[in-house]
């Protein structure tokens, strides 16, 4: 049987244009996000070794890394010296992992899986801290949510209440859900031997936000934090350095990292020009070494949906200028439909699945997520324009 083609690509305007004009070369790009979605990242794994692995290190410019939850830890895990086995340790871990659900219950208790969750970062990160936070390239940015009011700490009435008045809110304002959590974002150093916090980089006027350094002393709580799914992982309290309170998961605020990703004049500048019908205008403001600033996102979707309540509002699903200097590389549907079960791994897989039928899934999964990477090393051969779609 002939498989269908595994990898999409969508560009933002922006982004399509500069592929036009100078193709795709390491160089180019200054931020890669990475999106919560839990067992949906497994499938980005080959696609991550080859990215941080081969070739972003034939470039030797700045780039930030953004993550939340599944994603914080896939981005911290490229900022190892040795990005390519550690990969390959997150992959076997998270697919081995496995915990006895107590007598009665369908899933494992809240503490079960912070517990394991905890030492999984432990096995991973322990006395590594410093190496993650002083790499001579990457600027790390972990994403978690923190609960005001009464998600300020958590309990079992509380914390339902809180969400049950977020989502309501929400629904009505994606800005309005600031008044019950906020997002926290933790920058390593602008530089290695460097003090402080990386500029952000993507502008939070669209929503609450506070920005808090990332240290050694708080790495592995707000790591912790940036992967903590209400009800299913507890709450980290008062991550140190950090504003009290009750910290989850990134993805609430910031499922797939829809953010306004700061674009330099250059290519704003060519953007605005070539909208305005000044071709020429445009390709001068958009040099090579200028206009190279496009955020380059591996995601497990085409469409990317600013927060995990909006899920189900399909209206927030659509692309905005903020997206307008990235590439999407996402699994083709009709790709995803060969795999197990005709899906990507995901957390209803623990329900459904034993853990040997588990295992066998995910691990056949990733295993033909290989596709993924090898079609897009092959794509960057010619960069051909012809093969974007659009966001």
């Amino acid at each position: 049987m002939t498989l269908p083609p595994a990898l999409d690509l969508f560009a933002g305007p922006l982004a399509r244009r500069h592929i036009e004009q100078h193709g795709l070369r390491p160089r180019h790009v200054r931020t890669i996000p990475a999106a919560a979605g839990g067992p949906k990242g497994l499938i980005l794994g080959p696609l991550d070794r080859f990215i941080f692995g081969d070739w972003l290190p034939q470039s030797d410019q700045t780039v930030d890394l953004v993550g939340a939850s599944i994603g914080a830890w896939r981005m911290a895990t490229a900022c190892l010296a040795a990005p390519v086995p550690a990969f390959e340790q997150l992959e076997t871990g998270y697919i081995h992992g496995d915990m006895k659900a107590p007598r009665g219950r369908r899933l494992p208790l809240p503490e079960q899986v912070s517990a394991t969750f905890a030492a999984n970062l432990q096995t991973m990160f322990a006395g590594r801290e410093e190496e993650i936070l002083s790499h001579p390239r990457y600027r790390l940015h972990l994403i978690a949510s923190r609960g005001r009011h009464v998600l300020g700490r958590e309990g079992p009435w509380r914390t339902a209440a809180g969400y049950l008045g977020a989502a309501l809110t929400n629904a009505a304002s994606r800005r309005a859900m600031g008044a019950w959590i906020e997002r926290v974002v933790f920058s390593g150093p602008p530089g290695p031997g460097r003090p402080g916090m990386a500029p952000m980089p993507f502008d939070t006027r669209d929503y609450r936000t506070r920005q808090v350094p990332l240290t050694p002393e708080n790495f592995f709580p707000a790591l912790q934090a940036s992967g903590s799914i209400p009800f299913v992982l507890r709450a980290v309290h008062d991550v140190p350095g950090a504003p009290r309170g009750a910290y989850w998961d990134g993805g609430i605020t910031d499922y797939h990292l829809h953010l306004a990703y700061r674009t330099p004049d250059s290519i704003a500048g060519g953007a605005r020009h070539q909208r305005a019908g000044g071709q020429k205008h445009a390709e001068k403001a958009a040099p090579e070494q200028a206009g190279a600033s496009l955020v380059l996102y591996p995601h497990f979707q085409r469409a990317v949906v600013p927060g995990w309540l909006d899920k189900g509002l399909r209206w927030r699903h659509r692309a905005t200028s903020r997206l307008d200097a990235m590439l999407v590389l996402a699994p083709n549907p009709a790709w995803v439909a060969t795999l197990p079960g005709g899906k990507l791994p995901d957390r209803s897989d623990f329900q459904r699945l034993t853990h040997a039928e588990r295992v066998r899934a995910w691990t056949s999964a990733v295993g033909a997520a290989r596709q993924l990477a090898d079609e897009f090393g092959r794509w960057l051969e010619h960069c051909d324009p012809s093969g974007l779609q659009a966001l």
